[in-house]
Formats: C-alpha cells, structure tokens, sequence
C-alpha cells in the first residue's frame, strides 16, 4: 500500500490532466485526417496491451483480473467508453479542443443528477441548484437563441452523457469488483468493440503520421499510468477539484496551436459548469463525512 501523500496526488493529477489534453490534442490531428474509428481503434490497440502487462504484475494475474461479479456490466462499461471516445474526437474535428471541453466539463454534474436513480444515493436539494446552474452555464456556451445554434454542439453534449454513465456504472461495479478488474475490463472491452468497428475503415497512414499515433498511444499509456499512482498516494476526493485543469489545458492548446478562438460566452458559461461542479464535489465529500 502506497504512502499516502496528498500534495505528491495533486501534482500527480495536474499532470495526468496535462497528458490528457495532450492526448486530445493529437487525436484532433490524426482524426483530421484520418477516420476517428481507426485513430481509436490502434489507440484501444495500445491501450489493451498496457492494461494486460499491468494485471500480469499484480498478485493472481490475468485470471484474477478477469474474475468479476458483473462481468456482462463490466464489458458494458468498457464497450461504452470506446464508444464515447470515438464521439469525443469527432467533436474535436467538429467544434475544436475549446468548445468541446467546455461542453464536457458538465458529466461530473450529469453523475451527480444520475446518481440518485441509478446508485439509489440521495441527492439534497443544494446539489440540484448546483446542477440547475450547471445547466444555465451550459445553454450560455450553446446559446441557442443567437440563431446560429449548430446541431454539431451536440456531439460533445453526447459525449458528456455517455461519459457520466459509464462513470455511474464504474461506481456501481466497484461494489463488488476491485479496481484493477475494472481497468481490465475497460482495456479489454474496449478493445473488441474499437477493433470490429475501426477495422473496416481502415486506411494507410503516412511515415510521419504513425510517429504521431506512436506519440498518442504512449501518451495515453503514461497519462493512465500517472492516474493510477495518483489515486495510490492520495484520497480520491482530495484530488478531484484538480481533474478540471484539462480544461484550460486543452483550451490553450487549442488556441495556441489549432488556432481557435474563446468566445465570450464559452468562457462564462465553462466558468459558470465549473464552478457548479466544483460545488457538488464538496457536497459530496461532506455527505460521506
């Protein structure tokens, strides 16, 4: 068991947010150019092989990885996530790096709205004000009375939708299985589901382009890498607050080297979900207290 150390989680997850916008960043690129099925499907690819080598160190290995309680909710999950990637960089290509984190930022929100049907947790009414306002924040980055409200700002709202249920089935499956049993499953799932939709739209990639896929996929693996050790030397709930600094990472990245703009009501209404969300996590924390 890891010495828990709550700065060293901190630094931990500003740089795996710092990877995961790095990671986006790339995936814009190559889903530029390629079909996002396919960028997916090698990352999953990738991604598979690090989640395998990673069961085969712990105690029991890959047996006692697979072992699961919910094993038909598990792959569900792992399907799940493959699945909102793949929407995730078509939104990117769509909207950009800015727009589309902005509009992402609400799945914490959309969790805590969720989690009283479907975790059976009670939802006071502070977190559904919490959540109201969320909600404002995120009709001022769409702002579909401007009349020139596209149906592409959708897109990263699905993503959203999808990533908060397959964080409501995480929490749900961790009743009975352990943490790395779900990590597998979310590699392995993924895996299948990216593989037998991405093959068919497979296409050749120039010299250059897998330099960047191989930059992508390593990436990936380091930023998955730091997240675990993050939440091995600090409490989840301590480090969390930080997990929304991929916004302003990606946001900067995405004016700096994509050339995109921040428009004013993006930043108010990302500022305004933000907020909002920071809110539910603290009344979340004092209701486990």
């Amino acid at each position: 068991m890891a010495q828990q150390n709550t700065r060293t989680g901190i630094w931990l997850m500003v740089l795996t947010t710092l990877l995961f916008a790095l990671q986006d960043g790339v995936s814009k690129h190559l889903a530029s150019e390629y079909n996002s099925m396919m960028v997916v499907m090698i990352r999953y690819w990738f991604f598979a092989a690090f989640v395998i080598a990673m069961a085969a160190r712990h105690a029991g290995g890959l047996k006692a990885a697979a072992q699961s309680g919910m094993p038909r909710l598990q792959i569900t999950r792992g399907a799940l996530l493959a699945l909102e990637i793949i929407v995730a960089i078509l939104a990117f290509v769509l909207l950009g790096l800015v727009e589309t984190h902005a509009v992402f930022a609400c799945y914490p929100l959309i969790i805590a709205a969720l989690s009283g049907p479907v975790l059976g947790e009670k939802v006071g009414w502070r977190r559904w004000v919490a959540i109201g306002i969320g909600f404002i924040g995120m009709l001022i980055i769409l702002n579909p009375s401007s009349g020139v409200f596209s149906i592409y700002a959708l897109v990263p709202l699905l993503s959203a939708v999808m990533f908060a249920i397959y964080g409501l089935l995480t929490r749900y499956v961790a009743r009975t299985d352990s943490a790395s049993t779900s990590f597998f499953y979310t590699g392995i799932a993924g895996l299948v589901v990216s593989t037998l939709i991405g093959i068919w739209f497979w296409e050749p990639m120039t010299g250059r382009d897998w330099a960047w896929m191989i930059a992508l996929c390593m990436n990936g693996a380091a930023g998955h890498f730091t997240l675990i050790k993050c939440y091995e030397v600090a409490e989840a709930s301590a480090v969390q607050p930080f997990a929304y600094l991929q916004l302003p990472f990606a946001a900067m990245l995405g004016m700096i080297v994509f050339g995109e703009a921040l428009r004013t009501n993006v930043a108010i209404g990302a500022a305004i979900i933000v907020g909002a969300g920071l809110f539910t996590l603290w009344r979340a924390q004092r209701a486990k207290d």
